[in-house]
């Protein structure tokens, strides 16, 4: 690929540059782009949503959007949650800046290799950070136990784990995240992340964010833009106590949210429907691309209920030097992982996407791993379709005269499932109520 891209600084920097840099420096190369380095969600929003932002483009760039109450106030209509429980941010980063200064007073405890930033931010504020390593001969599944075991030998005062973990897409049973809530109790605090739990299917309620509301010392934070492919549009927002949420919202601007934020929150009820469609459709991507790179020799491909894939390369091979030339003869952007704590050059990080892209990606792995075209292989047969996961009996939202479930002291009716669906906690993720 022409252009001046910092390949230097590429390797160095904690996150992978956006696709405007690397457009930037190589203008050609834009259209025929294919981003597996972030994960989003390639099936949302559908074409309607942007035909709305375009024909409101002006109105949003010239006029000052609401403030986060109002915004935040229309989210949890949506999800059935108090108000009170919520704080909005400008990215699901904002919030854990203002966890680490507000929460976290002199040390956290966190498995690795996880997401950068709740490493990096407490280690930029001078705390003690803790990391327990994740063991690749384990696929870097989290043992409870061991963790809790951790937390006290080390005497840590805050506890974070990632669910689904990034970068390999481990994932903790709700029961199992539970009682790890449970043992920690006396902790100053315990944040589950769970900024890519909507595409979990290993079960049908897997957000412990009701949990949160009612505990003294737990919060869950969640990312919209993730999980509506909206990066752009910088929103999340995390679930706690109400002494707790009221703490971190204290310290945020009033106008913390742009307009652009605003119009998709209101726009979240109308879609909900095409939401719950893109999530299914991307859990079919996902076991249909792990097949497939299954099949590339050598690669080990370790399962994952993120919306990405973690990849380690053959014995030998260099993540790096994968990267970059998937990149300039490939059009292919991945993220390789020798830059995060727990990992090494061996390990990439591929976003899933549809059938068309991974035959490419295929193609480029066997072309750059082997040094030859002509083992590119025919596309492999998909695998079997998944069994569907039974449909629960009753609906976990709001929105039709019920009290909301996620209120401890609420009595709640049993209201029918929209038909055939199973992720009416999709965005919340409290516990189903009980018929």
């Amino acid at each position: 690929m022409a252009g001046s891209i910092d390949r230097g600084r590429m390797h160095a920097a904690a996150h992978s540059p956006s696709v405007f840099s690397l457009t930037r420096a190589a203008p050609e190369r834009g259209a025929d782009l294919i981003d597996f380095c972030v994960p989003g969600n390639p099936y949302f929003p559908p074409p309607e949503v942007f035909g709305i932002l375009e024909r409101d483009l002006a109105a949003l760039l010239r006029f000052r959007p609401s403030d986060a109450d109002t915004i935040a106030a229309e989210l949890c209509g949506v999800l059935g949650l108090n108000p009170q429980t919520v704080v909005m941010g400008n990215g699901s980063t904002e919030l854990i800046t203002w966890i680490d200064h507000l929460l976290v007073r002199e040390s956290l405890a966190i498995p690795i290799p996880t997401f950068g930033r709740w490493t990096d931010q407490p280690l930029e504020t001078g705390k003690r950070v803790d990391m327990y390593p994740l063991q690749e001969s384990q696929g870097f599944a989290l043992d409870v136990d061991a963790f809790v075991n951790f937390v006290r030998q080390r005497g840590s005062r805050v506890a974070v784990v990632c669910n689904p973990n990034n970068p390999d897409g481990g994932y903790l049973r709700r029961h199992e995240v539970i009682a790890l809530l449970d043992r920690l109790v006396d902790l100053d605090l315990v944040v589950v992340d769970e900024s890519f739990i909507d595409f979990v299917d290993a079960e049908p309620y897997a957000s412990v964010a009701g949990e949160a509301t009612i505990r003294p010392n737990v919060v869950v934070l969640k990312s919209l833009g993730k999980n509506f492919g909206l990066h752009g549009v910088r929103f999340g927002y995390m679930v706690a106590n109400p002494a707790l949420a009221a703490r971190v919202r204290g310290a945020l601007p009033t106008w913390n949210l742009n307009s652009f934020a605003e119009t998709v929150v209101f726009m979240i009820r109308r879609y909900l429907p095409e939401y719950l469609d893109s999530l299914r459709l991307l859990a079919l991507d996902r076991e249909s691309m792990h097949y497939q790179l299954t099949r590339v020799p050598g690669l080990t491909v370790f399962p994952s209920q993120g919306n990405f894939l973690l990849v380690r390369l053959p014995m030998g091979r260099d993540g790096v030097t994968l990267r970059d030339r998937l990149l300039d003869e490939h059009g292919l952007f991945v993220r390789e992982c020798g830059n995060k704590l727990g990992m090494t050059g061996q390990f990439v990080r591929l976003a899933v996407r549809p059938e068309g892209d991974v035959r490419r990606l295929v193609s480029g792995l066997y072309a750059v791993l082997y040094e030859s075209g002509d083992r590119t292989p025919v596309p492999v047969p998909l695998p079997p379709a998944p069994q569907p996961i039974p449909t629960p009996l009753y609906d976990p939202l709001p929105g039709n005269g019920q009290v909301s479930p996620y209120d401890p002291m609420a009595t709640v009716a049993p209201v029918p499932l929209y038909e055939g669906d199973r992720r009416f906690d999709m965005l919340s993720g409290g516990l189903p109520p009980s018929p």
